[in-house]
């Protein structure tokens, strides 16, 4: 089976082949960087479209990665004047925190990030054409798009014309309740740039038009975004480029929420959790498993349990990986097995593929119990491939120095190698008080003893 997609304007799982061959254009929208980042943000625009790209790497594709930021927004501007900052530090201070958090994720960085400040002339030229196409007209200032110019509209979001909102106040301009401002006419203190209809700002969604087509071409391969865009951003983004003759994206992928009690997770709900205030008590690898371990297309429900049931299955993967290359040495890679392929081909369906993951640590471990060292380590170069194109390989960068300290390894090593000789020999001369007594001093430490056919061996206690 080659790789399937759920295209949402088909509604439909479908073949993915690129427009170009061995080349995948991808641009998904990135974040309006007017607050610091939840996860929800972090799954919707980043994580998913980071497993997406390193399965087309695994599959051979060189693939070109655009995921915008929108510096420039109504609500950018009115949480600056609130704070009393400047609308470019506000913008810029909160699009470092999601840089941050998507390294703390291990996401791969773009292959480039544009801003829609830095591509205001691309946007004037697009909405010149709209405008010359008839698609679109100039009002006090303003410039919108005509909806009902556009035959199409509704395709991807199934919205109906006269039953639409924009979520955009009323133009004194706007000739129809359903058109939507690609040109903002400026107001008194408020940042502007010249235009052939005056001075003004660009509106949210003529931004990614104009950058996806500066970045990737008239046509490329897949839009994604969170499942909260379909309308209106990408409907318009799509309405817009149709309308200059631009056959835009040939896939549309949207990722489902992280919701908490049932509801959306946004600021305004005040359930927002931040990824510094997650990784306080979850390594962040844990995380990015845990918020990849649902599919894409469906929401999580958000709760601390869960958080730390997941956490737990990592670290039963990664100890046995630790316990082969403690034993064994380095552990290497292999060919991925075939249910682990087939699942990420259909659909990006990891959570069977991380089903496959712990049907393969279960025979590793048994292959340890048994002795059978040349077993367990096929197994984990196996696993370990699996976990490389899931971004959660812990020998490879950011996980395999994260929270790590080699020298105090290794003298917690030997402090523990003392004990567990002391438990030995007091097991020998049948002193099962101090045995005991050496165990739980070593597991109210934080430390589970496996005692095996190799003898006993230690472990930072997930728990």
């Amino acid at each position: 089976m080659s790789l399937h997609l759920y295209d949402t304007a088909s509604r439909t799982v479908r073949p993915f082949e690129p427009l170009r061959p061995g080349v995948v254009t991808l641009y998904n929208c990135g974040a309006t960087v007017q607050w610091f980042p939840h996860i929800g943000h972090l799954r919707g625009a980043g994580i998913v479209y980071d497993v997406l790209r390193r399965w087309l790497v695994h599959s051979g594709y060189e693939v070109v990665h655009v995921r915008n930021v929108t510096d420039i927004d109504d609500k950018i501007l009115n949480k600056a004047a609130e704070a009393g900052r400047p609308w470019w530090e506000w913008a810029t201070t909160h699009e470092r925190a999601f840089s941050d958090a998507y390294d703390t994720l291990g996401c791969l960085r773009p292959s480039i990030e544009p801003r829609a400040t830095g591509h205001i002339p691309q946007i004037i030229g697009m909405i010149a054409e709209l405008i010359e196409a008839g698609k679109a007209y100039a009002a006090a200032g303003d410039v919108y798009f005509a909806v009902r110019s556009d035959d199409e509209y509704g395709f991807l979001s199934g919205q109906r014309l006269d039953e639409m909102q924009q979520g955009e106040s009323e133009g004194a301009g706007k000739k129809d309740a359903a058109d939507f401002t690609m040109w903002k006419a400026a107001k008194p203190g408020e940042p502007s740039w010249d235009s052939p209809w005056g001075p003004g700002r660009p509106g949210w969604h003529i931004e990614c038009s104009a950058m996806a087509r500066n970045y990737l071409g008239r046509a490329f391969d897949i839009h994604g975004g969170g499942l909260d865009l379909i309308f209106p951003h990408h409907e318009n983004e799509a309405a817009q480029s149709h309308g200059v003759g631009d056959p835009f994206a040939n896939f549309w992928m949207h990722s489902h929420w992280v919701t908490m009690a049932g509801e959306k997770m946004s600021k305004s709900l005040g359930n927002v959790l931040s990824v510094p205030a997650i990784t306080e008590h979850t390594r962040p690898v844990a995380l990015r498993y845990y918020l990849i371990s649902v599919h894409y297309r469906s929401s999580i429900e958000f709760s601390r349990k869960a958080l730390d049931d997941a956490a737990k299955a990592f670290a039963g993967v990664e100890g046995f990986l630790h316990r082969v290359a403690d034993r064994v040495g380095a552990v290497g890679t292999a060919e991925l097995p075939a249910p682990f392929v087939e699942a990420m081909d259909d659909d990006l369906g990891v959570p069977r593929a991380l089903a496959v993951v712990h049907d393969r640590v279960r025979v590793g471990n048994a292959a340890l119990a048994s002795g059978d060292h040349a077993a367990a380590a096929a197994e984990a170069a196996v696993i370990r491939s699996m976990l490389a194109v899931l971004g959660l390989d812990p020998f490879v960068a950011p996980w395999v120095d994260a929270g790590s300290d080699d020298s105090l390894h290794a003298a917690t090593d030997r402090l523990i190698a003392q004990l567990l000789a002391d438990r030995a020999a007091a097991r020998a001369a049948k002193d099962f008080a101090t045995a005991d007594a050496i165990r739980k001093t070593l597991a109210q430490a934080g430390f589970a003893i496996e005692d095996t056919v190799d003898g006993p061996v230690w472990s930072v206690n997930p728990e």
